[in-house]
């Protein structure tokens, strides 16, 4: 079996409903009633050119701009209109286009004020166990947070998300602009992830590698889904990718 038939899975039990999202920018509609689903434990890339309301749509769902139409619902309850600070203690990890690290605190400063146990109480997520995965910023607990390289930075983007314990993570251009290596020990990190049993949204250029990862791929084209499908769904079109990635 092909590596794509091999993480082939049935549907499972839902975790994070969209459905029917507006979004407007003043008169500029941007996005235009989409739907997107995740499973528990699911990973789904959301995929389009720039511009076409990938972050839009995961600020949304995060409380962090209003939508004017549309429901969000996350593990069985609804957050549509919800408060950013509501969003965020329901379980979902987000790790922002731009990473928002906290300049003026350390690197442990950074990953200790956000943490806390999950919903349900776990807490398998600590700094012990977050500074293991990512070594580097062990090396660098002391130093301030705008005193690290981007790579380091989304590691702490990371890592600050997962001390949340959440139960879906949201990563928005997760290796833009970061070096080969850099890269590459991302993507070890969010497989891992997923292995944990983590859901995951994940926003990146790297289509071959989302290929590989993901369990379904949700596209968009001007605030549009005119994609949805697993790996050997989209591998099955390379018109799709062409006409809306160019790849």
């Amino acid at each position: 079996m092909s590596g794509l038939e091999e993480r082939t899975r049935g549907p499972l039990p839902t975790l994070l409903e969209v459905s029917g999202l507006q979004v407007y920018y003043g008169r500029s509609h941007v996005v235009r009633g989409i739907d997107l689903r995740v499973g528990k434990g699911e990973t789904v890339s959301l995929l389009g050119r720039n511009g076409m309301g990938k972050t839009t749509t995961l600020r949304a769902v995060m409380g962090q701009i209003r939508a004017r139409g549309g429901k969000v619902g996350f593990d069985g309850r609804d957050l549509t209109g919800a408060a950013a600070t509501r969003v965020a203690r329901s379980g979902i990890g987000y790790v922002p286009e731009g990473r928002g690290i906290f300049p003026n605190l350390t690197v442990r400063e950074n990953l200790v004020m956000s943490a806390r146990p999950g919903v349900d109480g776990r807490r398998d997520w600590t700094l012990e166990r977050v500074l293991a995965l990512f070594p580097r910023l062990a090396e660098r607990s002391g130093n301030w947070g705008d005193r690290l390289s981007g790579g380091e930075q989304q590691m702490l983007a990371i890592g600050r998300a997962l001390m949340t314990n959440p139960r879906l993570l949201i990563l928005d251009e997760a290796t833009e602009g970061l070096a080969p290596l850099i890269r590459e020990e991302i993507w070890r990190t969010v497989a891992l992830i997923r292995a944990d049993g983590i859901a995951c949204i994940i926003v990146d250029k790297n289509v071959e590698r989302l290929l590989r990862l993901c369990d379904r791929h949700v596209m968009l084209a001007k605030g549009e889904v005119v994609f949805e499908g697993t790996s050997a769904d989209l591998a099955a079109q390379p018109e799709v990718l062409h006409r809306h990635l160019g790849v």
